[in-house]
């Protein structure tokens, strides 16, 4: 049995802080379309799991697991130290399946438990369908609502081109061209607040399916990118994909995220991993950290953590789809009391199904309530 690298897959519904859309953006078969809210102006698509009972991409046997321990102190103590970092609040987007579901249901006995420890937190927005036209204008609907409350956003820019390498999630930009021209146009909707954005999941740890060529290619356009992004908004902060604590080891994923301009200040602000996966939070902290020790950048490069549904780690037989016994972990947070860990996130909204537990992409209250009760 294989583990799930990111379960990001089969792009074509949204995927929990989004619920309004570009137009035209439904892949077929598709999951259902979510209603919008009538005030909320159109947000973009997000990946989804498949369903045919193997992840979409590409990741290593349960028992390959990377060691685990902590680096030397030495790198680890000179990072910025997460409260001078802490700043403002995470942002909660209005307009989400979680709240829809609530709305709609406010006599379910489950109702009040999924609204406070699902509803109630911040997640991320993910941008994951080609729209250049509109990108930027979507881009700066998220980023201005959070401004307005004085918060900080999550955005998931989700369209490299050869998106998951042709599996489940694939898609994107239609060339590198492309996607460079849509990245300068997400880029100008970014403001001037702070801002995380959580940069393309998966382009880094599932890299090895493309040719070299093509991969050099693509981390050219990665490092562009993440200059691009905080070029147009200095306060914005880029992270890269370390995949996951079960994936790569630490000194061979640091070694592809230097390739994709990550050991850069001009690009970077540091890593993130765990994305809609299961492992636990110490796990990935160690693993961060050394992913960061191996990286060799400046010391305060840090890394963001998914912590969405791993509370109780991922399961032993490394089943990816809506795994029983999960739960939702650590509360999406600026202030994690770990240095070199800028932020705690629910990049994948918990209750979003894998397609086991209901439909794919869709928010499953039965899943939900599991998550939490």
């Amino acid at each position: 049995m294989v583990v799930a690298a990111s379960v990001v897959a089969a792009v074509g519904t949204v995927t929990g802080m989004i619920s309004a859309l570009g137009q035209g953006h439904h892949a077929a078969g598709a999951g259902p379309a979510v209603t919008p809210a009538p005030t909320q102006a159109p947000l973009p698509d997000v990946p989804r799991p498949s369903v045919t009972g193997e992840p979409a991409s590409t990741s290593p046997s349960a028992t390959a697991q990377p060691t685990t321990q902590s680096p030397s102190p030495t790198r680890t103590d000179r990072r910025r130290p997460t409260a001078a970092v802490a700043g403002p609040l995470l942002y909660r987007h209005p307009d989400s399946r979680v709240a829809d579901w609530v709305r709609a249901h406010p006599d379910d006995p489950r109702t009040p438990l999924i609204e406070s420890r699902i509803a109630g937190r911040p997640a991320a927005v993910w941008f994951a369908d080609h729209t250049p036209a509109t990108i930027a204008s979507r881009v700066r609907a998220v980023t201005s609502g959070a401004a307005a409350q004085r918060r900080v956003p999550v955005l998931v820019p989700y369209a490299i081109p050869h998106r998951d390498c042709g599996g489940a999630s694939q898609g994107g930009a239609p060339d590198l061209a492309a996607y460079d021209a849509w990245i300068d146009a997400f880029a100008a909707g970014l403001g001037s607040g702070e801002v995380i954005v959580v940069l393309e999941p998966d382009s880094v740890a599932q890299s090895g399916c493309l040719p070299s060529g093509d991969r050099a290619a693509r981390f050219t356009a990665l490092a562009r990118a993440g200059r691009v992004l905080k070029a147009a908004n200095p306060a914005a902060r880029v992270y890269y994909d370390a995949g996951h604590s079960g994936w790569n080891p630490a000194g061979r994923q640091a070694a592809l995220l230097k390739q994709a301009g990550a050991a850069s200040p001009a690009s970077s602000d540091g890593i993130f991993s765990n994305v809609s996966n299961f492992h636990t939070t110490t796990d990935e902290i160690a693993y961060d950290r050394q992913v960061l020790d191996a990286l060799g950048g400046p010391a305060d490069l840090g890394a963001v953590i998914d912590t969405s549904r791993n509370g109780n780690g991922a399961p032993p037989d490394g089943a990816w789809c809506d795994p029983s016994g999960r739960r939702i972990g650590r509360s999406p947070t600026l202030d994690t009391g770990e240095p070199g860990i800028d932020a705690y996130l629910w990049v994948k909204p918990p209750g979003e199904s894998d397609g086991c537990k209901g439909a794919a992409g869709a928010f499953t209250p039965s899943y939900a309530y599991d998550l939490v009760r």
